[in-house]
């Protein structure tokens, strides 16, 4: 029997809706549009063509998008008063900077500057501390909030399971881990240097996905019936695939989602309900 498959495009479809209402809703009470700022160093590709995505789901939904670009050889300071100029614009209520920044600029010390209130993508360290502590008001990354809305909205119970994320990079693995934990989930965190990872992964009822590695995730890594989320996003061969064996892992898993179609339509989704969040918490205290 193969596994059901976690549909994150229909999923995120059911969610720009709500969206879509919420804002109609925001404006008529406050008289305007939440909105994001995205600012984008230099002309990667890659970058350029997913700033493009979030500028037309904003517009979709009703949003406003503002995209600030500079030049790749612009220097740290200049990029920081910019973001200083967004924090104190109150047309903005999100704020992203795209990654990866260029090696001259510090990306440390960009997400320091990200207000904490606009910082939709959670990579502000006082955003972070509050996730990591669980405590107070925060934006989680949108990636892993997404996969976790995934698993919220297909049924899969959390609290008491055992969740294995493979992977621990800052902005997928370690607050998937952190989300995953507050919800009463074991959690382990797996990596390059994890003996045996193939036995740690079976042991998973939720097996999380995030080593950015094109299907290292083969049948073997996972334990019947066990629900898989995969954050992976690798080209072989001109096509976009998983950190999963989708084929494989699909008569193994209980449930599943797939590349592409799974997780990636969901991060948008959540920028914009986190700019919508900080919009609506900016207005109250107007």
């Amino acid at each position: 029997m193969e596994a059901d498959i976690l549909d994150g495009k229909a999923i995120a479809a059911t969610m720009k809706g709500e969206i879509v209402a919420e804002v109609a809703v925001f404006k008529e009470k406050f008289g305007w549009v939440p909105g994001i700022a995205v600012v984008q160093v230099g002309a990667d590709p890659a970058s350029s063509r997913y700033v493009k995505q979030i500028g037309k789901s904003f517009e979709e939904a009703g949003m406003t998008f503002r995209l600030e670009t500079l030049d790749e050889s612009t220097g740290q300071d200049e990029v920081v008063r910019l973001v200083q100029s967004l924090n104190a614009d109150r047309a903005v209520n999100g704020i992203i900077v795209q990654m990866p920044l260029p090696k001259h600029i510090s990306q440390d010390v960009i997400a320091s500057t990200i207000s904490p209130a606009k910082d939709v993508d959670g990579i502000n360290p006082v955003n972070a501390g509050y996730l990591l502590a669980g405590a107070g008001s925060y934006f989680a990354p949108a990636t892993p909030s997404g996969g976790m809305e995934i698993l919220h909205r297909s049924g899969v119970e959390i609290a008491g399971k055992r969740a294995v994320i493979v992977g621990r990079s800052n902005i997928v693995g370690k607050p998937m881990a952190c989300l995953l934990l507050h919800e009463h989930a074991t959690v382990t965190i797996c990596h390059s240097r994890t003996k045996d990872l193939a036995a740690v992964a079976r042991e998973a009822d939720i097996l999380v996905a995030a080593i950015g590695k094109a299907r290292m995730i083969t049948a073997d890594f996972i334990k019947p019936g066990a629900a898989v989320i995969d954050f992976g996003i690798n080209v072989v061969d001109g096509k976009v695939v998983g950190d999963v064996d989708f084929e494989g892992a699909k008569g193994v898993a209980g449930a599943i989602t797939p590349v592409p179609g799974g997780t990636g339509p969901m991060t948008n989704i959540v920028l914009m309900r986190n700019t919508l969040r900080a919009a609506n918490e900016a207005a109250e205290l107007k």
